[in-house]
C-alpha cells in the first residue's frame, strides 16, 4: 500500500525514532517497505536499517529507491522525523480520495515561534510528504534528491501530525 523513502546521512540515531513511529504502520498492514536510500553514511546508519527490517540502498540515492518501491504511494520523511499516533487513518482516507500529494501538519511541539519563521527556511521535507509512485518518478527525473523532489509542490494538508526532524545535524 505505502513504500517509506528516507534519506540519510550519518542519521542512525534519527532514522531509529523515524522508524519507531512507523511500527503502527507496519502492524496494520498500511506500511508495505520502508527504503532507506543512503548518501554516504560513515556511521551505523546501515546496521539500524537493517536490523529494522528496511531495504538498504548504498548507491543511486532516493531515484533507485522510487523505482524499488513496491506501493503505489510513498512517503518521503526526513531522518529523526517522528508520525504523531493516529497518522494512519487521515493518510489512508486521503490516498483513496485524492491524487494530489500531501503533507503533514506540524505538532504543536514542532511549529517555532513566529520570529523563527520569519528568519528561516524550513526544509521542503520538514513536513513530511505523501506522493504517488507515478508523480514521484516523474519529478525524480531531474531531481537529484528527495528534498528536491518536495520543493515547490501544491500538497493538501493532512490532518494528521508530525514531530518535525531536530536541526543541526552533522
Amino acid at each position: 500500500m505505502l513504500t517509506v523513502l528516507i534519506e540519510t546521512r550519518n542519521d542512525e540515531e534519527g532514522l531509529t525514532r523515524t522508524l519507531a513511529s512507523l511500527i503502527g504502520g507496519a502492524v496494520e498492514g498500511v506500511v508495505r517497505d520502508v527504503i532507506v536510500c543512503d548518501l554516504g553514511s560513515t556511521d551505523q546508519t546501515h546496521r539500524v536499517a537493517e536490523h529494522a527490517g528496511c531495504h538498504y540502498i548504498a548507491t543511486g540515492g532516493v531515484a533507485v529507491g522510487i523505482r524499488q518501491a513496491k506501493g503505489e504511494w510513498l512517503l518521503l520523511l526526513e531522518p529523526g522525523a517522528r508520525l504523531v499516533d493516529g497518522w494512519i487513518e487521515p493518510v489512508l482516507a486521503h490516498i483513496v480520495r485524492m491524487s494530489m500529494p500531501a503533507r503533514f501538519s506540524r505538532a504543536r511541539a514542532s511549529r517555532a515561534p513566529f520570529l523563527s519563521r520569519a528568519f528561516s527556511r524550513p526544509t521542503a521535507l520538514a513536513d513530511g510528504l505523501v506522493i504517488t509512485k507515478r508523480q514521484a518518478t516523474a519529478l525524480s527525473r531531474a531531481a537529484g534528491s528527495a528534498e528536491a523532489i518536495a520543493r515547490g509542490l501544491a500538497t493538501r494538508k493532512l490532518e494528521a501530525e508530525i514531530v518535525v526532524a531536530p536541526r543541526g545535524k552533522a
